[in-house]
């Protein structure tokens, strides 16, 4: 068996947005030799001022002599790219090297994606992540993970540069389906919180002290402790944009479309979310549903 990761290991990390850059930067930070790549030309300046380091002119280049591949990119059709195309790490990569995916894509890319690398004596991991921007610069996301268990082994010790959690679900896909099942909750739990919050000010009532209230309840979660507050200020220029959830909810009714699952509560925000986008909500954070009933 290969040794897992350890500091001093090279690592590429391919995408520096408002994810991967900090993501990349913790690799850094624990000791991993980082070689980095990023499409757009001002994101990849900005993140090699921040850490004294050039990036690479293409994944290809990026991936060379590294052990493991991080991605943190936009859509399926991007993954693709970087990771079969002219210029995609399978150029540059020798067996025996993994690449982890932290985009969120269709388990069926994972799938094709596996196979792609296996191929090549590749592993491939696909490894979304759940935390928005503030776990990824804070180092305290969660990764799901679908695969082949020895190369999560080997992986691991990298992942948890930037995570509070990293688990193995599966196979090939189970990572991808899990972070499905991920943003179907916080679908519904946003619309319900929105749908209380606005009742509540319709009421009359000391929003503040209410959320103070029923947080110590039953109630409480994640969405209601983090964005409730904001929500009562009508913020929403940070977090998780409505355009990506809306990418991430296409996905997963286009996967219970092929599952047979039955989706009513999502494919009816996932509509909420078209008129948000409507009012010009694009990049606003997904807690922004409750504009609409305002």
């Amino acid at each position: 068996m290969t040794t897992v990761l350890q500091a001093g290991d090279r690592v590429a990390f391919i995408g520096l947005g408002a994810m991967g850059g900090p993501m990349a930067g913790h690799l850094i930070r624990t000791g991993f030799d980082v070689a980095a790549y990023n499409r757009g030309s001002e994101r990849a300046q900005a993140w090699s001022a921040a850490h004294g380091r050039a990036t690479a002119a293409s994944p290809a280049e990026a991936a060379r002599g590294a052990r493991l591949v991080a991605l943190c990119v936009g859509k399926d059709a991007d993954v693709r790219e970087v990771v079969t195309g002219p210029q995609g790490v399978l150029q540059a990569l020798q067996p025996g090297a993994i690449v982890a995916d932290h985009t969120t894509t269709s388990a069926e890319l994972a799938r094709e994606l596996h196979a792609a690398c296996a191929a090549q004596g590749v592993a491939f991991i696909d490894a979304p992540v759940s935390g928005g921007e503030v776990g990824a610069q804070k180092g305290q996301l969660t990764v799901m993970c679908g695969g082949d268990a020895e190369a999560f082994e080997r992986a691991a010790p990298a992942l948890r540069a930037y995570a509070k959690a990293v688990t193995l679900l599966g196979e090939a896909g189970a990572g991808q389906l899990t972070k499905m099942v991920n943003q179907i909750c916080i679908a519904g739990l946003v619309q319900g919180l929105s749908e209380a919050l606005a009742f509540g000010e319709k009421a009359g009532l000391d929003m503040p002290t209410v959320l103070k209230v029923i947080g110590g309840g039953a109630a409480q979660s994640w969405q209601l402790d983090q964005r409730g507050p904001t929500m009562l200020e009508d913020r929403f220029d940070f977090g998780f944009a409505v355009d990506w959830m809306r990418k991430d909810l296409g996905l997963v009714l286009d996967e219970a479309r092929r599952n047979g699952a039955r989706l009513p509560v999502t494919a009816l925000v996932d509509q909420f979310y078209a008129e948000v986008q409507a009012l010009g909500g694009r990049r606003w954070d997904t807690s922004s549903l409750i504009k609409r009933l305002r």
